[in-house]
């Protein structure tokens, strides 16, 4: 349903025939709207890199309404298979769709989606598509929350509280800090109040995919930055892996942590915190959030 929308949103009602000025001579070109062949290779693979069998693939494309009847909209239809024993399936059709919508998804795992648009260019019209399907393994309870923060002081670090889901005291109901954010008017400084706290970036190969679980099933045991600056404007396609509440020993080795996960970006986002200690999966149960009373902007219903 969302690659359908985002599609249909991109069609518009346009004119059928193309006049073209040569040598002071009209021509009329082919409607770039007309209908025209395309075909779609889809190729379904596991987190492993081996290919699925069996997987349900839906690839839906719009339809331009007949000349002289652009005013009632575009329809949809969809081609529906499951992958063979190499993890593919093929369509074709020949239509006036504009681009293509593609869902991947079969039972115990998450449901991956990709779309592609034509743009009027023959050389789009025969799209390839390789999509990662990740497993449903072990979803927890968690503390998690949207959150659009209205930093309370300027300059100086404030402290946020992840299992309160507020500010630290005095300007929230918070009593740990998690978090320190920091911010100017340029930049946002996240940091931590512990050694051993740090958080750290994640890349995405978008080519494979959007799936239900945006990140890793776990988080890195390393890596992480004890400091994070934001120059950037926020990117809602972010993704971030955090510890907190951080106890080392006398060598310096993790004694006690907390794991979890951010999707997007500073000052507006989700946060996944694991409550229980030096557990590293961040697959979230959506039925299991350990943040109560929350209001229907602040749920999170992803893992």
């Amino acid at each position: 349903m969302i690659m359908k929308k985002t599609i249909m949103l991109l069609c518009l009602a346009l004119p059928v025939l193309i006049n073209l000025h040569v040598f002071g001579q009209t021509a009329t070109l082919p409607s770039p709207f007309g209908p025209h062949p395309w075909t779609a290779d889809v190729r379904v693979i596991g987190e492993d890199g081996n290919p699925i069998a069996g997987a349900d693939v839906s690839i839906g494309y719009d339809l331009l309404a007949p000349s002289g009847q652009r005013g009632k909209g575009i329809s949809w239809d969809e081609i529906k298979g499951l992958t063979d024993t190499n993890g593919t399936f093929n369509a074709s059709h020949t239509d006036t769709s504009l681009g293509l919508g593609i869902n991947v998804n079969k039972s115990n795992y998450y449901t991956t989606h990709i779309g592609c648009q034509f743009y009027f260019d023959e050389k789009k019209w025969h799209p390839t598509f390789t999509l990662m399907l990740k497993k449903i393994g072990k979803p927890v309870a968690m503390y998690a929350k949207s959150v659009n923060l209205g930093v309370p002081v300027f300059n100086r670090p404030v402290g946020f509280d992840l299992e309160a889901g507020d500010w630290v005291a005095p300007n929230g109901k918070g009593a740990t800090t998690d978090f320190l954010f920091t911010v100017t008017n340029s930049t946002i400084v996240v940091s931590f109040p512990n050694a051993g706290d740090g958080i750290q970036g994640l890349t995405r190969d978008w080519n494979l995919g959007v799936s239900g679980l945006l990140s890793s099933h776990e988080v890195p045991t390393d890596g992480y930055q004890s400091q994070y600056e934001q120059t950037h404007m926020p990117d809602p396609n972010r993704i971030y892996y955090f510890r907190v509440r951080t106890v080392l020993d006398s060598q310096g080795n993790i004694l006690s942590t907390h794991y979890g996960k951010i999707y997007g970006d500073f000052m507006q986002f989700r946060y996944y915190l694991n409550p229980t200690p030096n557990d590293r999966n961040v697959e979230f149960d959506p039925k299991q959030n350990l943040l109560g009373g929350l209001k229907s902007f602040e749920q999170v219903t992803a893992p």
